[in-house]
């Protein structure tokens, strides 16, 4: 049962949340800079560029911010009834989310086969393979809530920063792990998503096509899975 509290949880699991991270930089360098512009699991940026596009300021388009948003809350109402109902059944709702999750970001990469990054003009494969990205990206949050790893959300890191500064010999603030040496995790939870992002730039730098980014990152999903197969299930991690 959920009594809203969190957890302790294993170093492994620790680890296979920092790949996700890393997985998103990836995600989130194929739907900016090859798809978009738009994020799909960082929803601040999209909010944002919806608002400057409606203002028709900073020639940034509305269509793919929308449309990734739209797809997003679409993923996380189907990933909070997907995972819900797995977990009432007593089955793997982690691994089931994950499955489901890398199959998505498979399908994306069909979709992108071949395709040429078109920044800021995207055509309709580009805009379906944002979408379905964006979906995937909506059921992952959910999934990483209800593994409440704190300071590892794995879809941002403004939380896994604040906290690392805060909690650090800098911020000194006890409330937020001074002392306890979670600084650790949170400096690295940072550091998977912007290596994640700095493999996927390099990628398109070199002339890859959008399913080059994402093969490698619905490979990495199915791997978290499977490795998780052989540990126990999880129980959820309570509210943020």
């Amino acid at each position: 049962m959920n009594t809203g509290a969190r957890p302790v949880r294993p170093a492994p699991l620790i680890v296979l949340m920092m790949v996700l991270t890393w997985v998103t930089g990836m995600i989130e360098a194929a739907s900016l800079l090859a798809l978009g512009p738009a994020f799909t699991a960082m929803q601040t940026g999209n909010v944002l560029f919806l608002a400057f596009g409606l203002a028709h300021e900073g020639n940034l388009p509305a269509l793919a911010s929308a449309l990734s948003l739209v797809s997003f809350a679409v993923g996380a109402v189907f990933g909070a009834r997907l995972e819900a109902a797995v977990e009432v059944r007593g089955q793997r709702w982690f691994v089931t989310g994950l499955v489901v999750e890398g199959t998505l970001i498979l399908a994306a990469a069909g979709i992108g086969w071949g395709l040429d990054p078109q920044y800021g003009h995207p055509g309709a494969r580009h805009l379906t393979a944002t979408a379905v990205l964006a979906v995937a990206m909506g059921l992952r949050t959910v999934t990483s809530m209800r593994v409440n790893v704190p300071g590892l959300p794995t879809t941002l890191v403004t939380r896994s920063m604040t906290s690392l500064l805060a909690g650090s010999a800098l911020g000194h603030d006890m409330a937020l792990g001074y002392g306890t040496g979670s600084w650790a995790r949170r400096a690295w939870a940072v550091a998977a998503m912007f290596t994640g992002g700095l493999t996927g730039a390099l990628l398109l730098r070199a002339g890859c096509t959008v399913n080059w980014l994402l093969l490698p990152a619905a490979v990495v999903v199915f791997v978290v899975a499977s490795v998780h197969l052989a540990r126990p299930s999880l129980l959820t991690g309570g509210t943020r």
